[in-house]
């Protein structure tokens, strides 16, 4: 399954981002470390690593953004679904649970509800972007290069990606392009010689 993950992560990266999270504040709520960047960077691949060292300083909840894109035209929406279904209620100390998207049925099927936590990591394109940025205490720019990206994204979702790919990274660079994205990051990390 795409979320599990095979490759072990950057443990300079673990590290980092962790070093971000233990000092950041919470307004209300968990310390939000969002995972941002384009597909095949290596988001779910530093989730696993950052939501496994962060349980040595308290409870840990992990939201894949994957989960929540309303389809292959929904990268646009996520930013928004995320912050009214997730970010916003934990804010206010309240319960969140969100919609999940069947991306073999095309619609929604089902909710997850999300743990209270000390910490959230939230991966995903969009993670970061647009009323998400709000409630991000540590937002991560993660990226590599464009070609391995697309072999990565290929090797992990098989055939079925490949008529989507180009549909989806149009999407990324307008989301990216729009919000800035990565210029506004606390930390960027480049995944292409891993």
């Amino acid at each position: 399954m795409w979320d599990e993950g095979t490759q072990p992560p950057c443990e300079e990266h673990v590290a980092a981002v962790v070093s971000l999270a233990l000092a950041a504040e919470s307004a209300g709520g968990p310390v939000v470390v969002a995972l941002d960047g384009p597909s095949g960077a290596g988001k779910t691949t530093l989730a696993h690593g950052v939501a496994s060292a962060l349980e040595a300083f308290g409870t840990v909840a992990v939201v894949h953004l994957d989960r929540i894109y309303p389809g292959w035209d929904g990268l646009a929406q996520a930013p928004a679904l995320l912050a009214t279904q997730v970010l916003e209620p934990l804010a206010r100390g309240e319960h969140a649970a969100y919609r999940l998207w069947s991306w073999v049925r095309d619609e929604w099927a089902g909710t997850r509800e999300v743990a209270p936590s000390r910490f959230l990591v939230v991966e995903g394109c969009g993670a970061s972007a647009g009323p998400a940025r709000a409630y991000a205490a540590v937002s991560v720019f993660v990226d590599a290069d464009p070609a391995l990206r697309r072999r990565r994204g290929l090797e992990r979702d098989g055939e079925t990606y490949r008529p989507h790919w180009r549909r989806w990274a149009d999407q990324e660079t307008a989301l990216f392009t729009e919000d800035r994205t990565k210029e506004r990051a606390d930390l960027v990390v480049d995944t292409s010689t891993l």
